[in-house]
């Protein structure tokens, strides 16, 4: 409905006159300015939020604003592009980062290192360079894989894939996962942390023989939570992973909002909050 994303006036005045009180618990638009999301609510006299938008600002906000220590951040998926705003905000505010997935490639190229046929971002290799000096800089672990899963083939295993250092990726092949020793390294950290929050597959995680990373990460998450941590899962394809393995009732809280939950961690106000009338 074109009115409707244009956050049209007109359309929204019409759909204020069906009510006299508004409550939004869509989570997963809220970063939209859409005429249902952004503009009713300011039209109407009372515009509130449902009990699960509540839960999924009460979880995002109090592990950016007053998380309990070690705060832990794991970052994946493909791109580093995508991510960039979130960890630089979160480089501010937690004491290590976890990078998984595709994007450490871009990463370790940026180190000057060989990456194969692996996914790089080239034109994001100096942003990367850079955040990699920003977490000295602030202070901030930012740790990358030591070891991968290399395949010769991203959307299927033919169970060729094999481990190597990431200093030894061989030319015609890609990486796919994090490899054991970082599964490894990285499950103890996540397992001594008191607040998580991870955004983005570690792999390929969609191919069963890609997944051993991911399914790592949200296994130490699951323990961690069992420890007494606050486990938030960041939308998107983190909860996807979550939901296949069968894990996301034992993680404090697993958000329904991909695009929405990346935008708060990167600490952008979301038009569909801000619209709210009680703000506190």
């Amino acid at each position: 409905h074109a009115e409707e994303e244009a956050n049209d006036p007109a359309f929204a005045a019409q759909l204020a006159e069906l009510g006299e009180v508004y409550v939004n618990d869509a989570f997963g638009t809220a970063h939209r300015a859409h005429a249902s999301t952004e503009a009713v609510a300011r039209l109407l006299p009372q515009a509130a939020a449902g009990f699960l938008m509540q839960k999924e600002l009460e979880y995002l906000g109090r592990a950016l604003a007053n998380p309990a220590r070690p705060f832990l951040a794991v970052i994946g998926g493909a791109k580093i592009s995508g991510k960039i705003d979130v960890i630089e905000n979160l480089l501010g505010k937690v004491d290590a980062l976890l990078v998984g997935g595709a994007m450490m490639f871009t990463f370790l190229k940026a180190q000057g290192l060989e990456t194969g046929k692996s996914l790089v971002e080239a034109d994001r290799l100096e942003m990367a360079a850079r955040l990699l000096e920003l977490a000295r800089s602030k202070g901030v672990e930012l740790l990358l894989p030591t070891d991968c899963l290399v395949a010769s083939a991203v959307d299927k295993s033919d169970g060729s894939e094999k481990v190597v250092k990431v200093d030894a990726i061989p030319a015609d092949w890609m990486g796919v996962d994090i490899g054991p020793a970082t599964r490894e390294l990285y499950s103890a950290r996540l397992r001594e942390a008191k607040t998580v929050v991870w955004n983005g597959p570690m792999g390929v995680f969609e191919v069963q023989a890609f997944a051993q990373g991911t399914l790592a990460v949200a296994r130490a998450m699951a323990d961690a939570t069992s420890r007494g941590a606050v486990t938030i899962v960041g939308g998107g394809d983190s909860t996807a992973a979550v939901n296949q393995l069968g894990l996301e009732s034992r993680m404090s809280h697993v958000s329904t909002g991909g695009g929405a939950s990346l935008e708060f961690l990167e600490g952008k106000p979301l038009p569909g909050v801000v619209a709210l009338t009680d703000k506190a």
